[in-house]
């Protein structure tokens, strides 16, 4: 029997999406000031994906187990998805006070796995929480509200690094293996946010009690030997593989190219701008800072503006044409040496950051099954760590022996791999049901 949900109001659906503004602080760390802490440290760049290669791992192994054992998960008290992202938050908050203490390099990368496995473990019973609360006409609107906090969160970071920065670390000299003083406050303020803003969307948001069925099912498990019960995530992750959509393959196909080339984006920004505009690691490290600023700037603006054009012009059609501007916006990054022009391309950036946080998840949620959602969601994600895992074991080598050790012919890669993916994404077709459902999001958007 199919759940009738209430609709929610703008600012309850804004409350229940507060927590991803620490989560995705967090992230927008990860992206801009966790390689520059490894270069401190005495990595050299051929290293970097190597070194980062605790996200694809963790999330791989942590979000779909998380995803299958939030479904089968009641608490009167907590409810289904929030312990989870409550824990995940704690442990991400540790991490991030922790990090800038980093007194040399293994110690750091360790410290990277745990955030990682924090991070993975609030983030995606957080995306499965959107589809539970919301009605599907309402799930567009929810998950471009994500996508929203997704640049709020990176843009926050982001400005922390290069407000204190130009506060504290203009006239600093760099000392091998060591950390700028300047770089610890950014890390303070998120494992502040980490968790206040879990805590606030927690306390704010009810969960949906489950129904007669699944409650059912839950007290099942819970009867089950421990042995059954710890194997039973794994289960749950082998029978949706097993019964995907087709729908969700192609995905795949496209965030195989996608994921790729963000990592390589991310990885390789920093050297970059050592490269093309003679910058120190420090100035090089603030200019990517201030490149992320802009991208998530333009994300918090256009992100619920995708709204009506996907139910006017299809998801896939705003998706496609979204990825092809970040593929031309990273042709032209390489190319342009004023420390201000280079802001430009990130228009485009951020006009595809906001369709790749958003639309995909839009377009799983309507076609996956209620009482899977978690675990379909765990997939998803599994689709993006999967490529980043193919990129972190295959692309030193790459960059080392075929590109030169030059990041601008690393930058020009990736821009590749992000036409392929637009290119991928024209063949996403949703179902007809989920069509003809979307077709009817007009009310209050």
């Amino acid at each position: 029997m199919k759940l009738t949900k209430p609709r929610l109001s703008f600012w309850q659906i804004f409350n229940m999406n507060v927590g991803f503004l620490g989560i995705q602080y967090s992230f927008g760390l990860q992206q801009t000031a966790i390689n520059p802490i490894f270069l401190y440290l005495g990595a050299p760049e051929d290293m970097l994906p190597i070194l980062n290669i605790a996200g694809p791992v963790t999330g791989l192994i942590v979000q779909p187990i998380i995803g299958a054992m939030s479904d089968k998960t009641w608490s009167p008290r907590w409810g289904r998805r929030k312990p989870y992202f409550l824990i995940g938050a704690l442990l991400g908050s540790l991490c991030l006070f922790a990090f800038p203490h980093s007194p040399v390099l293994w110690f750091a990368v360790g410290l990277l796995w745990i955030l990682d496995v924090g991070n993975n473990m609030a983030m995606e019973p957080y995306r499965a929480f959107v589809g539970d609360k919301l009605p599907e006409k309402q799930l567009s609107l929810g998950y471009q509200m994500q996508s929203l906090f997704v640049g709020a969160g990176i843009l926050l970071a982001n400005g922390s690094i290069v407000l204190f920065q130009y506060w504290f670390g203009g006239e600093s000299v760099e000392e091998a293996g060591t950390i700028p003083q300047w770089l610890y406050y950014s890390f303070f303020i998120g494992a502040f946010l980490s968790l206040t803003t879990i805590l606030y969307s927690v306390f704010k948001t009810p969960e949906i009690p489950p129904s007669d069925e699944e409650m059912e099912e839950i007290n099942q498990l819970k009867g089950l030997p421990f042995s059954q019960r710890v194997s039973q995530p794994f289960k749950e992750i082998k029978d949706a593989v097993k019964d995907m959509p087709k729908f969700m393959w192609k995905i795949a196909g496209v965030y195989l190219f996608q994921w790729y080339a963000l990592f390589i984006y991310w990885q390789f920004t920093t050297p970059l701008f050592k490269k093309t505009m003679g910058f120190t690691t420090s100035e090089a490290a603030s200019q990517a800072a201030k490149m992320s600023l802009t991208y998530n700037t333009v994300t918090m603006v256009v992100a619920l503006m995708l709204v009506p054009l996907t139910l006017r012009f299809g998801g896939k059609k705003v998706y496609a044409l979204s990825l092809f501007g970040t593929a031309i916006a990273l042709f032209l990054i390489p190319y342009i040496t004023d420390p201000n022009l280079v802001l430009v391309p990130m228009v485009l950036f951020g006009i595809g950051w906001a369709a790749m946080m958003g639309i995909p998840y839009t377009m799983v949620s309507k076609i996956v099954p209620q009482d899977r959602r978690g675990v379909y969601m765990g997939i998803l994600n599994m689709m993006i760590v999967i490529p980043m895992g193919i990129q972190t074991l295959s692309f030193g080598p790459i960059y080392k022996y075929i590109l030169g050790d030059n990041a601008i012919n690393a930058m020009l890669f990736a821009g590749v791999f992000f036409a392929l993916a637009a290119f991928l994404a024209m063949r996403l077709n949703v179902p007809k049901s989920s069509e003809s459902a979307e077709s009817l999001i007009t009310e209050g958007q």
